[in-house]
């Protein structure tokens, strides 16, 4: 549900969409394999996307008794601080993006590689992006976006999100 929203069905009714993340990354040269970075060193950022699939999304501030109803009826659910439009997702991913990239440590003569955008695509042609220039949009921190153990209990690292920030 996005509460709020101008479209009576998307703030009334639960509903779903098939969300494809773009992540763009950039640098001012390429490492010694010819590379901005090794995709590898993007594990986390892809267990931090792969954490919403197939996962209901709740906005913190849904009423008790439909957060409760959720939990109950959902192995996987994410409850984030921003209402689950496209934009909100990608302003929330680019945040988590953005400090999981600045705090990795490059080791194969990476440039200076930065985040510059995530983009959500809604629908095939239809998506909100978020960049640095967004970034002062964000009244949240880390702990404001809560997993629940069904969501936590698939991580192949399941400590990854608790080390966020010290990386």
């Amino acid at each position: 549900m996005v509460r709020n929203c101008t479209s009576q069905r998307c703030r009334e009714n639960i509903h779903g969409h098939s969300y494809e993340v773009e992540v763009f990354i950039k640098s001012d040269h390429l490492d010694n394999g010819f590379m901005v970075m090794d995709f590898v060193l993007l594990n986390n950022v892809a267990e931090f996307v792969h954490s919403f699939d197939h996962s209901y999304t709740l906005w913190e501030k849904e009423a008790g008794d439909v957060k409760d109803a959720i939990y109950r009826i959902n192995k996987r659910v994410a409850e984030i601080p921003v209402s689950p439009s496209a934009e909100g997702y990608a302003l929330l991913f680019f945040f988590v993006i953005n400090l999981i990239i600045s705090k990795t440590k490059f080791v194969n003569g990476e440039g200076n590689v930065k985040l510059h955008a995530v983009r959500v695509h809604e629908t095939q042609s239809g998506y909100a992006e978020a960049s640095a220039e967004d970034l002062d949009l964000v009244r949240f921190t880390l702990a404001d976006i809560k997993f629940n153990e069904g969501i936590k209990s698939e991580w192949k690292d399941k400590t990854w999100w608790n080390h966020i920030g010290e990386f």
